[in-house]
């Protein structure tokens, strides 16, 4: 119940859906019970048991308003006497068949309306779910997404949330209408019998609970399905990703087998809840008939015995009255039955937007002023964990200098980059720029004095254009151009079928990993920013792409900060200082010469690569 309320918050503000869907309901609900009170007329005048004589008494008092079913009754029955005295019977029928019609078309239309609300409804809450989680996705820090499989993620975001439309928003009209209906039903038993009533109030419960039963079962597998199915989007991904290597192992078996296993079981899980689904519904109409049945040998007893306030034609009535409580009751047990899944679901959603960002903007939060002078990092310690990764760093580096990270894998170089756009926040210590902690400002003031380069050119499937010039839309041409020219992009671009306006397939499939790092770079060099964090940006590449890349690196580091993260040393040799890493520490520093005649490990590194 918990999960169903929360997604309905979703469908603020509800004062654009609640009032007018309540007011359609409930017109559509009374004009559908007024179809069945005719019954009772209709009958009466078919089998001649209202006459000329009971007419007279009917048309005799016309009676005083008042709010509630015995006016309404008192009130048709003066009007159909007036008819039947003034048309006969046959008139009479007429009337009543005209009654039908016409409260038939209204009962429809009210219920068109309404159902037209909950469509908007639907589209509101589904909108506003996938809003909200999506945003949340892209506020959640990057250790994140480590953790959590790309394919789980995926399946929250699309068949969860379509799970949680299907199975969920769309039994909005059941959970609302049809309790109302039963109610305005019961209302009108116990009008008509109290005692019939009251007996079919004993039996309904236990059907009830043995649909419950079902339903209990059908939310524990639900939530098997929805895992298996994640791994299966899971395997997908993985397989586009990784087909080159697939193939090249001759891997196709194997990841089959895996896949295949995956499927067989999602398959298992969907065609258990198929069955349990599938049986709420015949199970609930065979338990209503039977309810039926035994509400019809009791009251049918009591009429032939002449023990019951009813006649034979209300009592009729009363059994096709009773006979519609279970459509209402068999839709809101199959709702029930459906709607599991989509708590599932619902639940799995509600995971992701409860999520916490750990890095956040503090409250009053302030814009980081201009890069001025120098970044510091000042006794910095950082920890995935209980596993530390960082200890103790610190170091200056001054406005328009060149800064490079070396050492062996896993030193925590990448890390410390990370650490200064906030890509995640230190553990210890404090990152500064001209003396201002940078938890402080803003994240996005912080990033907008900063462009990454990565090894692995991140690319979108779009058009060169549109990738140079990502998140500013303001670029004109001539700037594209001229970005692309500095980062040694130009003439590769123009000889591409569209030029500026290729499409470059997802990922930038369709071009060279020099030319889609020289993208990266033009992209860098759009953005303009002061400071520069390179990771390992030509280590992918082969020798004359690399000395493309190079150079448009050095275009793109001139009169700038940088921080570049090395794995050829031979790229950094003119860097203005050395930081070599080794087990989170700092264990050498200064210039290349300097750190080739001290001997030690950036010494050792160098040598090494120079002998392979």
């Amino acid at each position: 119940m918990k999960t169903y309320l929360r997604i309905l918050q979703f469908a603020k503000p509800y004062s654009r859906f609640v009032p007018l869907y309540t007011i359609y309901t409930f017109l559509g609900i009374i004009f559908g019970l007024f179809n069945f009170t005719l019954i009772i007329p209709l009958l009466n005048v078919l089998f001649g048991e209202v006459g000329q004589k009971e007419a007279v008494v009917m048309a005799a008092t016309k009676p005083e308003f008042a709010l509630n079913i015995e006016f309404f009754k008192e009130f048709f029955n003066y009007y159909f006497g007036q008819i039947i005295l003034q048309e006969g019977r046959e008139g009479a029928l007429l009337f009543v068949c005209v009654m039908v019609i016409i409260s038939v078309f209204l009962a429809n239309l009210f219920r068109y309306l309404a159902f037209r609300i909950v469509g908007a409804l639907r589209a509101h809450v589904v909108r506003n779910m996938r809003h909200t989680v999506y945003q949340r996705v892209t506020e959640l820090h990057l250790g994140y997404f480590s953790n959590e499989r790309k394919g789980d993620l995926m399946t929250r975001l699309t068949v969860d949330i379509q799970e949680v439309e299907s199975s969920v928003v769309s039994t909005l009209t059941v959970v609302v209408r049809e309790p109302i209906s039963i109610i305005a039903f019961f209302i009108l038993l116990f009008n008509m019998s109290v005692e019939l009533t009251l007996f079919s109030l004993i039996l309904l419960p236990l059907s009830g609970g043995i649909i419950a039963g079902i339903s209990k079962r059908l939310k524990r597998k639900a939530k098997e399905g929805q895992n298996s199915l994640s791994f299966i989007l899971t395997i997908i991904d993985e397989t586009l990703s990784g087909m080159r290597v697939v193939k090249a192992f001759n891997a196709e078996p194997f990841i089959l087998s895996k896949f295949q296993d995956q499927n067989s079981r999602y398959a298992r899980i969907q065609r258990s809840i198929a069955n349990k689904r599938d049986l709420a519904s015949p199970l609930s109409e065979f338990l209503g008939v039977s309810v039926v049945a035994g509400l019809l040998l009791y009251g049918g007893t009591l009429v032939l015995n002449q023990e019951s306030d009813l006649s034979a034609s209300e009592f009729i009535t009363y059994i096709i009255l009773f006979s519609q409580v279970l459509v209402p009751a068999k839709a809101m047990s199959a709702a029930f039955s459906n709607i599991q899944r989509g708590l599932v679901s619902g639940d799995r959603v509600l995971q992701v937007i409860d999520t916490k960002p750990q890095i956040v903007n503090k409250p009053n939060a302030k814009v980081l002023p201009a890069f001025k002078e120098e970044i510091e990092f000042r006794n910095v310690s950082f920890a995935y964990g209980d596993k530390p990764v960082l200890q103790d760093i610190n170091i200056h580096i001054k406005k328009g200098t060149t800064v490079a990270l070396v050492g062996p894998s896993g030193g925590g170089k990448s890390t410390m980059a990370d650490l200064l756009p906030r890509f995640y926040d230190p553990t210890g210590g404090a990152i500064l720029l001209d003396g201002h902690d940078i938890r402080d400002y803003t994240m996005e003031s912080v990033r907008a004095q900063m462009g990454v380069v990565t090894q692995e050119s991140i690319l979108f499937n779009d058009t060169i254009f549109n990738n140079i010039a990502f998140n500013k839309t303001e670029a004109t041409e001539e700037e594209v151009i001229a970005a692309a020219k500095i980062a040694n992009a130009h003439e590769f671009i123009i000889n591409t079928e569209a030029g500026y306006q290729t499409m470059i397939g997802d990922r930038g499939g369709k071009l060279s990993g020099g030319q889609r790092q020289r993208l990266s770079i033009a992209r860098a060099i759009l953005q303009n920013p002061p400071i520069l964090i390179l990771d390992e940006a030509t280590s992918a590449l082969d020798t004359e792409s690399e000395k493309l890349v190079q150079e448009a690196l050095n275009n793109l580091m001139k009169n700038r900060t940088s921080v570049v993260i090395a794995h050829r040393l031979s790229t950094i040799q003119h860097a203005d200082q050395i930081l070599v890493l080794q087990q989170g520490r700092v264990v050498e520093r200064g210039t290349h010469d300097e750190l080739l005649e001290n001997s030690g490990l950036y010494a050792k590194l160098t040598q090494m690569q120079l002998t392979v």
